[in-house]
């Protein structure tokens, strides 16, 4: 059996099983999994989220060419999920992206607060 895309927002089911997926088994999935991640009022999202927190190492190049692409939105609750609100030490390359935010944003990330939510989780990480 493979794991389910939710098909709405709100379809929790979809997702209920998750967590008892390898990242192998999950890897097919992970783009579309990060697009729920738009937007994290959506009921999925929570949940979508925590799982891809735990798989954070395995997916960190698919965040990072979200991070450096044009969604301002979306880059602002990515720093959010895997930054802020990070359940482990997070990866360098990631942080690194992180600082490129925080020290050299775009007028996009200024203006969507990214930069300043990039430069808390760069404060959290130095103590």
């Amino acid at each position: 059996m493979q794991p389910q895309l939710p098909k709405h927002k709100g379809d929790l089911e979809a997702i209920a099983d998750l967590k008892n997926y390898s990242y192998e088994q999950v890897k097919p999935i992970v783009p579309e999994l990060l697009t729920w991640l738009q937007d994290l009022n959506w009921p999925v999202a929570g949940p979508i989220a925590s799982y891809l927190q735990s798989i954070t190492k395995h997916i960190t190049d698919d965040i990072i060419a979200i991070l450096r692409g044009q969604d301002e939105v979306w880059k602002y609750w990515l720093v959010l999920v895997f930054g802020t609100n990070a359940t482990a030490p997070i990866d360098p390359k990631l942080l690194a992206e992180f600082k490129r935010i925080a020290t050299q944003p775009t007028k996009a990330e200024i203006a969507e607060e990214t930069q300043e939510l990039a430069l808390e989780v760069i404060k959290k990480t130095k103590t």
